[in-house]
């Protein structure tokens, strides 16, 4: 069990945890992940994106409107204070069994209110020798709402990538893991900054690494 300054991990459940989602095959994301656009607000053109929003009714999922993106440069420094928008997840994914596996485990374990808004990420980085991929940009942050979900779908020839949480930024992270598929990592956004490494690949191939994050509140406007 990992200590953190003499407090173990399991008194910060109710502010971090890792779980295993078994219900969930990842295989059924794959051809959905193989067609993202790049997201253009990120140069480099190494980083792949869908967003969507939902809210909960009983075991159903309940697709809500487009809608931007918006953080505030307090949050977000790079591409703060900017309505940013991507495309919708795509239908066929939305209505797999395992996509409404992974957004009531999310769900579940956050105890939200059944009219909680979700925000639902899909995002690919990759990387070649000559460009590596940085899942975080924005360096230690957090993002402006109240719970993230990061769920680990597809690694692929990288190194890398290893998800850390701080108490603060200046602080040493009182976790540090690579989330293997399957894992979903729910953190309170309210006690701890978040950040991804840079990921590089360990031969001459492009390295890949799919990721849903999800929150709540969505961080989408109208």
């Amino acid at each position: 069990m990992q200590t953190v300054g003499g407090i173990t991990e399991i008194e910060y459940a109710f502010l971090f945890t890792l779980r295993k989602v078994n219900s969930i095959n990842v295989e059924d994301f794959q051809p959905f992940f193989n067609n993202l656009p790049v997201d253009p607000y990120i140069k480099g053109k190494y980083r792949l994106r869908r967003l969507s929003r939902f809210t909960v009714a009983g075991d159903k999922l309940i697709k809500l409107p487009h809608g931007y993106l918006f953080q505030s440069r307090e949050y977000n420094p790079l591409v703060g204070d900017i309505k940013r928008e991507f495309a919708e997840l795509e239908d066929g994914m939305i209505e797999l069994d395992s996509f409404t596996k992974l957004i009531l485990a999310f769900s579940d374990s956050c105890k939200l209110h059944p009219e909680a808004e979700i925000g639902v990420h899909q995002i690919r980085t990759i990387c070649s020798p000559d460009n590596f991929g940085n899942p975080a940009p924005e360096g230690i942050h957090q993002d402006g709402t109240d719970f993230i979900g990061i769920f680990s779908v597809y690694r692929d020839n990288i190194q890398g990538g290893e998800t850390h949480l701080y108490t603060a930024k200046k602080e040493k992270p009182v976790f540090s893991k690579v989330l293997h598929p399957g894992e979903l990592l729910l953190v309170n956004d309210h006690d701890f900054f978040h950040f991804t490494t840079p990921i590089k690949p360990q031969t001459t191939a492009q390295g890949i690494r799919d990721v849903f994050v999800l929150t709540s509140p969505s961080l989408l406007i109208d």
